[in-house]
């Protein structure tokens, strides 16, 4: 599954990055980001995503690092567990550019494994969606 998300923002470039470069912050606007702790290292953080529908919901824990990009305002982190097994792929990748005052935030979501289906998908989008707005609301303050 690959989801594009394109979102204008009112603010400056200096104002979305520090929201999209440490993953403690997603929590405060997605809504999917349950919690969020920090290896010592700075560059890996336990992930814990819950969703919820109905009156069923699911979470799932990973471990993410943040690895190299070649382009400025562009951040990328992969989902690395260190327990051995073979797990499925995450990847989030995020590029933010500088158009005038305000700023544009591309973010990727890539996930190779089988645990959505239509219905969890539908809802992943709705998320999204006010995901959108409240990262809106935080960079207007």
């Amino acid at each position: 599954m690959d989801i594009r998300v394109d979102v204008e923002l009112p603010c400056a470039i200096d104002a979305v990055l520090p929201l999209i470069n440490d993953l403690t912050q997603y929590p405060q606007w997605m809504g999917l980001v349950h919690a969020v702790v920090p290896e010592a290292n700075n560059q890996a953080w336990q992930v814990e995503l819950r969703g919820k529908i109905g009156p069923f919901a699911r979470s799932k824990r990973l471990r993410m690092m943040q690895v190299e990009t070649s382009e400025p305002h562009h951040v990328r982190f992969e989902r690395q567990e260190n327990d051995g097994r073979s797990h499925s792929v995450w990847v989030l990748d995020a590029q933010v550019t500088e158009v005038g005052s305000a700023s544009t935030l591309n973010m990727t979501l890539h996930y190779g494994g089988r645990l959505f289906s239509n219905v969890v998908e539908r809802a992943l989008h709705d998320e999204i969606e006010a995901s959108k707005q409240r990262l809106r609301e935080l960079v207007a303050q």
